[in-house]
Protein backbone atom coordinates (compact mmCIF):
# COMPACT_ATOMS: atom_id res chain seq x y z
CA UNK A 1 0.00 0.00 0.00
CA UNK A 2 1.35 3.43 -0.99
CA UNK A 3 1.33 6.00 1.96
CA UNK A 4 0.60 9.75 0.99
CA UNK A 5 -0.51 11.29 4.38
CA UNK A 6 1.93 12.84 7.21
CA UNK A 7 -0.08 11.88 9.49
CA UNK A 8 0.10 8.05 8.63
CA UNK A 9 1.79 6.43 12.59
CA UNK A 10 4.43 5.11 11.13
CA UNK A 11 5.65 8.55 8.69
CA UNK A 12 5.27 10.43 12.16
CA UNK A 13 7.74 7.83 13.82
CA UNK A 14 9.63 7.97 11.30
CA UNK A 15 9.89 12.07 11.50
CA UNK A 16 10.30 11.41 15.38
CA UNK A 17 13.25 9.42 15.36
CA UNK A 18 15.45 12.08 13.54
CA UNK A 19 15.55 13.36 17.82
CA UNK A 20 17.43 11.46 20.07
CA UNK A 21 14.75 11.79 22.96
CA UNK A 22 12.56 9.48 20.69
CA UNK A 23 15.61 7.18 19.46
CA UNK A 24 15.76 6.40 23.07
CA UNK A 25 12.33 6.00 23.86
CA UNK A 26 11.85 3.80 20.71
CA UNK A 27 15.34 2.01 20.65
CA UNK A 28 15.62 2.81 17.51
CA UNK A 29 17.36 4.69 15.26
CA UNK A 30 17.65 5.88 10.82
CA UNK A 31 20.04 4.26 8.24
CA UNK A 32 19.48 5.79 4.53
CA UNK A 33 20.83 5.33 1.26
CA UNK A 34 20.63 1.49 -0.21
CA UNK A 35 24.15 1.16 0.27
CA UNK A 36 24.38 1.98 4.12
CA UNK A 37 21.28 -0.15 4.71
CA UNK A 38 22.27 -3.08 2.72
CA UNK A 39 26.24 -2.57 4.89
CA UNK A 40 23.74 -2.95 7.99
CA UNK A 41 21.72 -5.81 6.77
CA UNK A 42 25.39 -7.26 6.19
CA UNK A 43 26.77 -6.58 9.34
CA UNK A 44 24.11 -7.84 11.01
CA UNK A 45 22.13 -5.07 12.10
CA UNK A 46 18.73 -5.68 13.09
CA UNK A 47 16.39 -4.26 10.61
CA UNK A 48 12.37 -3.55 11.95
CA UNK A 49 11.21 -1.78 8.88
CA UNK A 50 12.37 -0.83 5.16
CA UNK A 51 10.81 2.15 3.53
CA UNK A 52 10.96 3.05 0.07
CA UNK A 53 9.75 5.73 -1.68
CA UNK A 54 7.35 4.67 -4.87
CA UNK A 55 10.42 5.05 -7.35
CA UNK A 56 12.90 3.98 -5.98
CA UNK A 57 10.65 0.73 -4.93
CA UNK A 58 9.86 0.83 -8.87
CA UNK A 59 13.45 1.05 -10.19
CA UNK A 60 14.66 -1.43 -7.69
CA UNK A 61 12.10 -4.27 -8.52
CA UNK A 62 13.97 -4.46 -11.85
CA UNK A 63 17.13 -5.64 -10.08
CA UNK A 64 15.87 -9.45 -9.30
CA UNK A 65 19.21 -9.75 -7.28
CA UNK A 66 19.12 -6.87 -5.08
CA UNK A 67 19.63 -8.05 -1.19
CA UNK A 68 16.94 -5.74 -0.42
CA UNK A 69 13.90 -6.87 -2.35
CA UNK A 70 14.87 -10.40 -0.63
CA UNK A 71 14.97 -9.21 2.53
CA UNK A 72 12.16 -10.76 5.02
CA UNK A 73 11.05 -7.94 6.69
CA UNK A 74 8.17 -5.56 6.70
CA UNK A 75 8.26 -3.23 4.28
CA UNK A 76 6.66 -0.06 3.32
CA UNK A 77 6.09 2.87 0.34
CA UNK A 78 5.91 6.13 0.59
CA UNK A 79 5.17 8.66 -2.34
CA UNK A 80 8.24 10.37 -3.30
CA UNK A 81 7.21 13.65 -2.23
CA UNK A 82 6.70 12.23 1.35
CA UNK A 83 9.35 10.39 1.19
CA UNK A 84 11.68 13.51 1.00
CA UNK A 85 9.86 15.23 3.95
CA UNK A 86 10.67 12.24 5.68
CA UNK A 87 14.17 12.47 4.75
CA UNK A 88 17.37 14.05 6.03
CA UNK A 89 19.09 13.70 2.45
CA UNK A 90 19.56 16.60 0.35
CA UNK A 91 19.21 14.29 -2.38
CA UNK A 92 17.41 11.07 -1.24
CA UNK A 93 17.95 7.86 -3.06
CA UNK A 94 14.68 6.55 -1.74
CA UNK A 95 16.02 3.46 0.71
CA UNK A 96 15.49 3.88 4.76
CA UNK A 97 15.73 1.93 7.42
CA UNK A 98 14.66 1.39 11.01
CA UNK A 99 17.32 -0.33 13.05
CA UNK A 100 17.45 -1.61 16.27
CA UNK A 101 19.48 0.22 18.80
CA UNK A 102 22.53 -2.33 19.43
CA UNK A 103 23.38 -3.45 23.33
CA UNK A 104 25.39 -0.80 24.59
CA UNK A 105 25.86 -2.68 27.94
CA UNK A 106 29.50 -1.21 29.04
CA UNK A 107 31.84 -4.00 29.18
CA UNK A 108 35.51 -4.02 29.15
CA UNK A 109 37.58 -3.98 26.17
CA UNK A 110 39.28 -7.38 24.67
CA UNK A 111 41.58 -5.25 22.36
CA UNK A 112 43.07 -2.09 21.99
CA UNK A 113 40.12 0.36 21.86
CA UNK A 114 39.15 4.09 21.37
CA UNK A 115 37.88 6.45 24.09
CA UNK A 116 35.90 9.44 22.11
CA UNK A 117 35.61 12.11 25.42
CA UNK A 118 33.09 15.40 24.30
CA UNK A 119 33.62 15.10 20.67
CA UNK A 120 30.27 17.18 20.16
CA UNK A 121 29.86 17.31 16.29
CA UNK A 122 28.03 14.75 14.53
CA UNK A 123 29.71 15.07 11.70
CA UNK A 124 33.00 14.79 13.49
CA UNK A 125 31.90 11.75 15.37
CA UNK A 126 30.68 9.69 12.53
CA UNK A 127 34.10 10.23 10.57
CA UNK A 128 35.79 9.21 13.78
CA UNK A 129 33.76 6.13 13.72
CA UNK A 130 34.40 4.90 10.02
CA UNK A 131 37.94 5.35 10.17
CA UNK A 132 38.44 3.60 13.31
CA UNK A 133 36.09 1.06 11.91
CA UNK A 134 38.92 1.23 8.71
CA UNK A 135 41.95 1.06 11.25
CA UNK A 136 40.32 -2.18 13.15
CA UNK A 137 39.02 -0.59 16.49
CA UNK A 138 36.45 -2.71 17.04
CA UNK A 139 35.44 -1.42 20.64
CA UNK A 140 34.81 2.08 21.04
CA UNK A 141 33.96 3.94 24.18
CA UNK A 142 31.97 7.02 24.15
CA UNK A 143 31.44 9.94 27.25
CA UNK A 144 29.46 13.28 27.02
CA UNK A 145 29.56 12.70 23.07
CA UNK A 146 26.76 13.68 20.26
CA UNK A 147 24.91 10.88 19.47
CA UNK A 148 26.71 8.38 17.50
CA UNK A 149 23.22 7.16 16.03
CA UNK A 150 22.15 10.48 14.62
CA UNK A 151 21.08 10.80 11.48
CA UNK A 152 23.95 13.00 10.71
CA UNK A 153 26.64 10.94 12.56
CA UNK A 154 25.29 7.81 10.90
CA UNK A 155 25.80 9.49 7.30
CA UNK A 156 29.20 10.78 8.05
CA UNK A 157 29.93 7.13 9.47
CA UNK A 158 29.90 6.01 6.00
CA UNK A 159 28.35 2.39 7.10
CA UNK A 160 31.11 2.50 9.62
CA UNK A 161 28.52 2.44 12.89
CA UNK A 162 27.49 -0.74 12.44
CA UNK A 163 30.43 -3.38 13.06
CA UNK A 164 32.31 -1.98 15.76
CA UNK A 165 30.47 -1.89 19.71
CA UNK A 166 29.20 1.31 20.71
CA UNK A 167 29.78 1.92 24.56
CA UNK A 168 27.93 5.18 25.72
CA UNK A 169 28.11 5.54 29.58
CA UNK A 170 28.77 7.89 32.26
CA UNK A 171 32.67 8.94 32.83
CA UNK A 172 32.92 6.49 35.86
CA UNK A 173 30.86 3.48 34.36
CA UNK A 174 33.50 3.80 31.03
CA UNK A 175 36.58 4.63 33.27
CA UNK A 176 36.10 1.28 35.66
CA UNK A 177 35.86 -0.65 32.26
CA UNK A 178 38.87 0.28 31.09
CA UNK A 179 40.65 0.31 34.51
CA UNK A 180 44.25 -1.73 33.91
CA UNK A 181 44.54 -0.83 30.24
CA UNK A 182 46.74 1.82 29.87
CA UNK A 183 44.62 5.30 28.58
CA UNK A 184 47.17 6.93 25.09
CA UNK A 185 46.20 10.66 24.92
CA UNK A 186 46.19 12.78 21.59
CA UNK A 187 47.52 15.70 22.23
CA UNK A 188 49.47 18.99 21.83
CA UNK A 189 52.22 18.03 23.79
CA UNK A 190 53.49 14.53 23.89
CA UNK A 191 55.35 12.16 22.23
CA UNK A 192 56.13 11.81 18.43
CA UNK A 193 53.43 9.68 17.75
CA UNK A 194 55.45 8.17 14.75
CA UNK A 195 57.90 6.74 17.36
CA UNK A 196 55.90 5.89 19.61
CA UNK A 197 55.54 1.88 20.04
CA UNK A 198 52.43 1.78 22.49
CA UNK A 199 51.62 -1.28 25.02
CA UNK A 200 50.26 -4.35 23.36
CA UNK A 201 46.92 -3.37 24.42
CA UNK A 202 46.03 0.37 25.12
CA UNK A 203 42.95 2.64 24.76
CA UNK A 204 43.77 5.69 22.33
CA UNK A 205 41.96 8.30 23.96
CA UNK A 206 40.32 11.51 21.71
CA UNK A 207 38.90 15.17 23.10
CA UNK A 208 36.73 17.01 22.15
CA UNK A 209 37.21 19.59 19.37
CA UNK A 210 37.64 22.53 21.20
CA UNK A 211 38.51 21.53 24.51
CA UNK A 212 40.55 18.40 24.55
CA UNK A 213 40.65 15.85 26.97
CA UNK A 214 38.58 16.28 30.24
CA UNK A 215 40.27 16.51 33.34
CA UNK A 216 39.26 13.24 35.24
CA UNK A 217 40.77 11.08 31.76
CA UNK A 218 43.43 13.39 31.34
CA UNK A 219 44.38 12.52 35.12
CA UNK A 220 44.76 8.39 33.91
CA UNK A 221 46.69 8.91 30.90
CA UNK A 222 49.55 6.65 30.60
CA UNK A 223 50.84 8.36 27.62
CA UNK A 224 50.54 11.43 25.61
CA UNK A 225 51.38 11.69 21.92
CA UNK A 226 51.16 14.20 19.40
CA UNK A 227 51.19 14.47 15.79
CA UNK A 228 54.31 16.70 14.29
CA UNK A 229 52.96 19.71 12.76
CA UNK A 230 54.84 22.88 10.84
CA UNK A 231 54.94 25.80 13.25
CA UNK A 232 52.74 27.62 10.40
CA UNK A 233 49.90 25.24 11.33
CA UNK A 234 48.39 25.28 14.78
CA UNK A 235 45.82 22.25 14.76
CA UNK A 236 44.00 19.95 12.70
CA UNK A 237 40.44 18.94 12.33
CA UNK A 238 39.55 17.05 15.08
CA UNK A 239 38.85 13.09 12.52
CA UNK A 240 41.67 14.05 10.68
CA UNK A 241 43.70 13.80 13.58
CA UNK A 242 42.31 11.22 15.24
CA UNK A 243 42.57 9.17 11.99
CA UNK A 244 46.14 10.15 11.66
CA UNK A 245 47.00 8.82 15.29
CA UNK A 246 44.81 5.61 15.05
CA UNK A 247 46.78 4.68 11.72
CA UNK A 248 50.06 5.13 13.47
CA UNK A 249 49.70 3.35 16.88
CA UNK A 250 48.20 0.41 14.77
CA UNK A 251 50.76 0.31 12.12
CA UNK A 252 52.34 -2.79 13.28
CA UNK A 253 48.63 -4.61 12.38
CA UNK A 254 49.28 -3.06 8.97
CA UNK A 255 53.10 -3.73 8.48
CA UNK A 256 52.06 -7.71 9.02
CA UNK A 257 49.37 -7.99 6.57
CA UNK A 258 48.75 -7.51 2.49
CA UNK A 259 44.95 -8.13 3.03
CA UNK A 260 42.50 -5.47 2.20
CA UNK A 261 40.28 -5.98 5.42
CA UNK A 262 42.03 -6.41 8.83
Amino acid sequence: MLITSRSNPTVKKLIALQQKKYRAAYGEYLAEGEKMVSECMASGGEITLLVFSESAQSRLSSDAGNVLLKASMPVIILSDDLFEKVSGEKTPQGVMAVVRLPDGAVQPPEKSCLLLDGVSDPGNLGAIVRTANAAGYEEIYLIGCADPYSPKAVRASMSGVFPPKLYIGAEEEILSALAGVPLVAADLDGQNVFSFVPPDKFCLVIGNEGHGIGAAVKSLTAYTVTIPMRRTQESLNAAVSAGIVMYALKRGDFEKTTEHNL
